[in-house]
């Protein structure tokens, strides 16, 4: 055998190695393809984002597989299965939480008729004896927080998707420490994807102080090690199981508009004082046992607001555990409710069909219908997808306006003259289906007028848009516009 026929079989051995590792990642891609694939039509809570899933992962497998188990899943496994190590006790807690919250319970209401489901979806019902106030743009709700922690006499929970080591985020930290200082217990809970920028120097200083903290760990157990679609995109705080603070901001200087990169930043909060913070205390604990397994001896026993107002409120936890479409039967319910007017405002107007088909036929029965949304949003993505969306909405009387000054983060819903929602949900389908939210539900004239007085102020710095000049956009414009609604489930 010469040199040359010496040389040859090393090169094949080889060549037939890399055909082998190549014929088994095909197969092994597919074979994962077709399995996904399976797992997405059985737990796809959308025909559209079935399919557009099964086809993506037979037809191109080697990207589409990894994309599903990272941002494809629409179920949060394990926790509800969590509780079941415990049940007894949660039970128990559950049970006398809710026994102690009778005496505020509203039990009927003619105003809403649907009311009876409307306490299903939220697993409450309205209650009796809260004081409420309206908390405008970041100075007034991070005063309002502060000024809580600092009159805090036993504990105080502080949970936020995004936490910042900035100027605001150093207060809210010398707050939380100066609670633990004076004895208190302090428990901060933090989105582990929205803080990721958090250094660990920040935790360790809370550590040393005695505050307990924790990210919300979406990934512990074994089927969510992958996954970062299940973010917990809540933002509250409460004291003492008495006061409670939920709405849009999160901390970050940016969110007291001095990011000179955006400008004023328009966002809404509302401090709730009385028994609808107890509701607003049990949706933590649900987060915090998640993330640490362990039930902390908090205050159960409600008190009414010192002031004796009379405020009906509800706290509605939204989350991707839910049996049903918590946030969708919510708003369809409050848009099938409304008879004179729908006033909403959010960053993010990305709604599913429901909601689409609920706004068009209130809008046809005369229902004075707005939607303001940022000028510009902080999602190139979403603000294409926006516009197709309020295309589709044209030509039944929705008014559309863009917020001009700044960014506008508020989430805020205004049905007729008595009915107010405050909380973390945008209009899109995350917030709907993959992330835990929470809410304040307001049935008061007093407090649905102060809302419509901000809403008008919002609407005075705003410019109407018309859905219609979408037609008159380039190709490109109009091709980007479709192809981002495309996202739609994602954003």
């Amino acid at each position: 055998m010469d040199h040359k026929d010496a040389d040859v079989k090393p090169k094949s051995k080889r060549h037939r190695r890399w055909l082998l590792m190549i014929s088994f990642l095909v197969l092994l891609f597919h074979t994962l393809g077709v399995l996904s694939s399976i797992h997405a039509v059985m737990t796809n809570r959308t025909a559209q984002g079935a399919i557009a899933w099964g086809v993506s992962l037979n037809t191109f497998p080697y990207v589409a597989v990894p994309m599903y188990w990272v941002f494809g899943r629409r179920q949060f496994e394990g926790y509800v299965e969590a509780w079941q190590g415990r049940q007894k006790e949660v039970k128990e807690l559950v049970d006398h939480m809710h026994k102690a919250l009778k005496p505020y319970h509203i039990e009927t209401l003619e105003r809403l008729p649907n009311y009876e489901a409307m306490k299903k979806i939220s697993h409450t019902p309205f209650v009796r004896g809260n004081e409420v106030e309206l908390l405008v743009d970041g100075q007034a709700t991070f005063d309002s927080i502060l000024d809580g922690l600092a009159r805090a006499e036993r504990y105080a929970l502080i949970q936020f998707y995004i936490v910042h080591d900035d100027g605001l985020g150093r207060r809210l930290k010398a707050a939380m420490i100066d609670c633990a200082k004076r004895g208190l217990d302090v428990f901060f809970l933090y989105d582990e994807i929205g803080s990721m920028h958090l250094p660990d120097a920040y935790l360790e200083e809370l550590e040393a102080a005695g505050v307990n903290h924790s990210e919300f760990n979406s990934t512990q157990g074994r089927r969510n090690r992958f996954q970062l679609n299940f973010r917990n995109h809540r933002k509250s705080v409460i004291i003492d199981g008495h006061e409670s603070w939920i709405g849009g901001h999160n901390v970050g200087d940016e969110y007291l508009g001095l990011d000179p990169k955006i400008g004023p930043w328009r966002d809404t909060h509302v401090h709730i004082v009385g028994p609808a913070a107890q509701l607003a205390q049990a949706v933590f604990l649900v987060d915090w046992y998640w993330a640490k397994r362990t039930l902390p001896k908090w205050n159960w026993e409600p008190r009414a607001a010192p002031s004796g107002t009379e405020v009906m409120a509800m706290v509605v936890p939204i989350s991707p555990t839910d049996d049903m479409e918590s946030a969708q039967l919510l708003f369809v319910h409050a848009l099938n409710a409304a008879r004179e007017r729908i006033w909403i405002a959010t960053p993010y107007f990305v709604p599913d069909q429901a909601v689409m088909t609920a706004l068009r036929l209130a809008a046809m029965r005369g229902v004075d219908v707005r939607v303001i949304i940022p000028e510009k949003s902080d999602n190139p993505v979403v603000d294409l997808a926006m516009l197709w969306f309020m295309e589709q909405l044209d030509g039944v009387g929705i008014r559309f306006y863009r917020h001009i000054p700044g960014f506008m983060h508020q989430k805020v819903f205004l049905v007729d003259d008595d009915i107010a929602t405050v909380g973390s949900t945008n209009f899109d389908n995350r917030s709907f289906r993959l992330q835990f939210e929470v809410n304040a539900l307001f049935a008061d004239k007093p407090f649905a007028l102060e809302i419509e007085t901000m809403l008008k102020n919002d609407l005075d710095q705003s410019k109407p848009y018309d859905p219609a000049t979408l037609h008159e956009a380039s190709f490109l414009k109009r091709l980007a516009v479709s192809v981002a609604r495309l996202a739609a489930p994602l954003l």
